[in-house]
């Protein structure tokens, strides 16, 4: 059963948020700053806030740089995942993504069914890793936010939670990258 182990030490995760969207800014973007509210609240270091227009170009460039940042851990994207034609969150994450997270989609989308039933299946919400960094594209909406934060990211992204979490692994994801040993 999952669970915390309070004998471990929290360790802080230097977290970077995304909003994708043609008219949101800081003072309307609810579903940001929710998301930001709740990283603060878990303990977890607002690394960066930023919002880009939908554009597959302007998002993957903004991903690179935080994927080459040091002082951020993981990139949490909010909109642009939707299936219309300004949509583009995951195509811009095709180009900077090594690997997928296929169970973050899965996951989301099977928690979000209980409660939007089969119009879940119009969220292409995803997860994955680069250049050591995870990167997470979450629907636009609050609810959408409040569901992959509270039902997923907060446990995964907590260094105490049992039996296994994103976190103790963090120091691995670049290992394809280390010589091998002779």
């Amino acid at each position: 059963m999952a669970r915390i182990d309070e004998t471990r030490p929290f360790l802080p995760v230097r977290i970077a948020v995304l909003t994708v969207s043609d008219t949101r800014n800081l003072d309307n973007d609810t579903s940001g700053q929710t998301l930001a509210d709740r990283i603060a609240g878990a303990g977890h270091v607002l690394a960066a806030r930023a919002i880009e227009k939908d554009e597959t170009a302007a998002i993957a460039v903004r991903l690179r740089g935080w994927i080459a940042d040091p002082a951020v851990d993981v990139v949490i994207t909010t909109g642009g995942t939707g299936i219309t034609g300004r949509d583009v969150t995951p195509e811009a994450f095709d180009q900077v993504l090594e690997k997928r997270i296929e169970g973050f989609g899965e996951l989301f989308r099977m928690l979000s069914y209980a409660k939007i039933g089969t119009s879940t299946m119009q969220s292409r919400a995803l997860g994955g890793v680069a250049g050591g960094t995870y990167l997470f594209a979450l629907p636009g909406s609050t609810g959408a936010v409040k569901d992959a934060w509270d039902d997923i990211l907060v446990s995964q992204l907590d260094n105490r939670h049992r039996p296994c979490n994103l976190v103790e692994l963090m120091p691995r994801l670049q290992e394809h990258l280390k010589p091998a040993a002779e």
